[in-house]
C-alpha cells in the first residue's frame, strides 16, 4: 500500500487482544469453566465457510471449546429455531453465533431474536442493541473492534467530529452509539446522503462501512483525519485477478493521520472481539467464580 497514510495494523492489535483472551480463558479453565462457542452454519456459502473456519480455528487456539453445527441448505426455520433453543439451554455453551447470510426460507431476524441475549456474542439481539444505547450488554464485534483500533491512536475522544458512512444494524448504527458514548459529535450518513463528501471532510474520525469499493476519495478526507475502513469488497483487476479492497481509495488518502488496511485492518479485530465476548459471557454465566 505504497503512498498511503500510516497503517493502523489490525492484525497486530488483534493478536494482542487474542493473547489477553487466551490468558483469561486459562484462568476460567483453572476455575473449572471452559468457555464454549457454538457456531451454526446453514448451507455452503463460500465466504461463510471461510469465515466459520477462521472462527473455529481461533476459538480452539485460545483454549475454548468449539461446537460446530453445519446444516444442509434445505434446513427449515423450525429446525434451526429448535437447535438454537437447545443451545440456549446447554450450560456448556456460553456463546452462540449463527453465521449470516441464511438461506431464503429462513427469517434471519427471527433466528437472531431467538438466541439468549446472554449468549448473543455477535451482539445482534434486540436486548443487546437496547443495552448498547445505555452503555451495557454484549457489543457487536466489528464496532467493538473499530473502537479498540481507535483507542490506540486517540487519547481523548471528547468533542471530536466523527462521521459514520453506513447505517447498518451490524456496523454503522452501533459504532455511532459507541462514538457518542465517548462524547464525540457523531453524524451518521449513507451513500444517498446529500453533500456526503462535504460532510466527510469535516470528520476527525471517519468510519466507512458502506459496502461500496473506493467510495471515499482523497478529497473526502481532511488532513490528519483517522480513517477506519470497514469495507471488504472483492473486485476484478485489469489483469483479470480478483482482489480485496475497502470502501476507501487508500492510495488517495496519504494525508490521513491513520488508515486501516484492507485486508488486515478491521477484519482480524472482529474475530478477536468475538473471542473476547465469549470469554466475557462465560464469566458472566458463573458470577460466583472469581
Amino acid at each position: 500500500m505504497t503512498g498511503t497514510a500510516p497503517i493502523l495494523d489490525g492484525r497486530a492489535i488483534a493478536a494482542e487482544v487474542t493473547a489477553r483472551v487466551a490468558e483469561d480463558v486459562a484462568g476460567l479453565i483453572a476455575d473449572g469453566i471452559t468457555p464454549g462457542l457454538a457456531v451454526v452454519l446453514v448451507g455452503e456459502d463460500a465466504a461463510s465457510l471461510v469465515y466459520v473456519g477462521r472462527k473455529v480455528a481461533e476459538t480452539r487456539r485460545v483454549g475454548m471449546r468449539s461446537i460446530e453445527h453445519r446444516l444442509p441448505v434445505e434446513t427449515t426455520q423450525a429446525a434451526l429455531l429448535d437447535l438454537v433453543e437447545r443451545l440456549n439451554a446447554d450450560p456448556a455453551v456460553h456463546g452462540i453465533l449463527v453465521q449470516l447470510p441464511l438461506p431464503s426460507q429462513i427469517d434471519a431476524a427471527a433466528v437472531l431474536d431467538a438466541i439468549d441475549p446472554a449468549k448473543d456474542v455477535d451482539g445482534f439481539h434486540p436486548v443487546n442493541v437496547g443495552r448498547l444505547s445505555t452503555g451495557g450488554g454484549l457489543i457487536p464485534c466489528t464496532p467493538l473492534g473499530c473502537m479498540m483500533l481507535l483507542e490506540r491512536v486517540v487519547d481523548d475522544f471528547r468533542g471530536l467530529n466523527a462521521v459514520v458512512i453506513g447505517k447498518s444494524n451490524i456496523v454503522g448504527k452501533p459504532v455511532a452509539l459507541l462514538l457518542l458514548e465517548r462524547e464525540c459529535t457523531v453524524t451518521v450518513t449513507h451513500i444517498l446522503t446529500r453533500g456526503l463528501p462535504e460532510i466527510a471532510r469535516r470528520a476527525d474520525i471517519l468510519v466507512v462501512a458502506a459496502g461500496s469499493p473506493g467510495l471515499v476519495r482523497g478529497d473526502w478526507v481532511k488532513p490528519g483525519a483517522i480513517v477506519i475502513d470497514v469495507g471488504i469488497n472483492r473486485v476484478q483487476g485489469d489483469d483479470g485477478k480478483s482482489r480485496l479492497v475497502g470502501d476507501v481509495a487508500a492510495e488517495e488518502v496519504a494525508h490521513a493521520a491513520w488508515l486501516t488496511p484492507v485486508p488486515g485492518g478491521v477484519g482480524p479485530m472482529t474475530i478477536a472481539c468475538l473471542l473476547s465476548n465469549t470469554a466475557r459471557a462465560a464469566r458472566a454465566a458463573n458470577p460466583s467464580r472469581p
